[in-house]
């Protein structure tokens, strides 16, 4: 076949991987998309079960499996903190403040990437830094498009609530004042992935006293300009 790499058994595991690509299919429905025989077709997709690239439906059929989301998932991260240095350095630049890129990770969030502030009064957050959800702007960029009984579970006990996200879903982007930290105010955007999920959020902080009591004003468009950057550059491909 023209597509042929030469390594015969990864061309076959590759074409019952396209054949699922387009839905759940029978061993039958594997034969006859694939060209295969029939034990060579089973032979492959349950050993790609093994390795959870194939899974089973309800109904036993074959279905693209796990181990691929896990994969795809891995290399928009990559993508995302590839893109990341370049863009929280000019929102640093533009705003004369700390800029943050947080990801979610169970019951917190992690700052995977940053610049900050080169002198005076600033917000440091090493990368690394692991914070609450329960407060911070960009806490509630994380949660707000959570789904209901997550989102109900992550409000308890949080400095914000549930009105507050209603808000911060409405405008596309959120701001806290003290809210994790005393004298610190923060603004934040959400990073979207290819499904139009949020996998991030954007965020400059820094002293009450330069950030005001209204950060947003200051900065939420500069916020979501380099958020919707991120989100472009996890949409394309390759």
């Amino acid at each position: 076949m023209d597509n042929s790499s030469g390594v015969g058994v990864l061309d076959k595991a590759a074409l019952v991987l396209s054949a699922l690509e387009s839905g759940p299919a029978t061993l039958a429905g594997l034969v006859a998309a694939t060209g295969l025989a029939r034990p060579t077709a089973h032979r492959l997709a349950v050993a790609l079960e093994h390795h959870r690239m194939v899974a089973r439906d309800m109904q036993g059929r074959f279905i693209l499996g796990p181990r691929l989301s896990e994969l795809s998932a891995a290399a928009g991260e990559d993508r995302l903190l590839a893109t990341a240095g370049p863009v929280l350095t000019h929102l640093r630049d533009i705003t004369g403040e700390s800029a943050q890129l947080y990801r979610r990770q169970g019951d917190m969030r992690i700052c995977v990437a940053a610049a900050e502030r080169l002198s005076g009064l600033r917000d440091t957050v090493p990368v690394g830094s692991t914070l609450t959800m329960k407060a911070g702007s960009s806490a509630q960029i994380l949660m707000a498009w959570e789904e209901p009984e997550r989102l109900h579970r992550g409000l308890q006990g949080a400095r914000f609530t549930a009105t507050a996200l209603s808000g911060v879903r409405r405008r596309g982007w959120a701001q806290s004042i003290g809210e994790r930290e005393p004298g610190v105010a923060s603004v934040s955007a959400p990073v979207r992935g290819p499904s139009n999920r949020v996998v991030a959020a954007v965020s400059v902080s820094g002293p009450i006293e330069r950030l005001t009591r209204h950060p947003g004003r200051m900065h939420a468009q500069a916020v979501i300009d380099s958020a919707a950057r991120l989100s472009e550059a996890l949409r394309r491909t390759g």
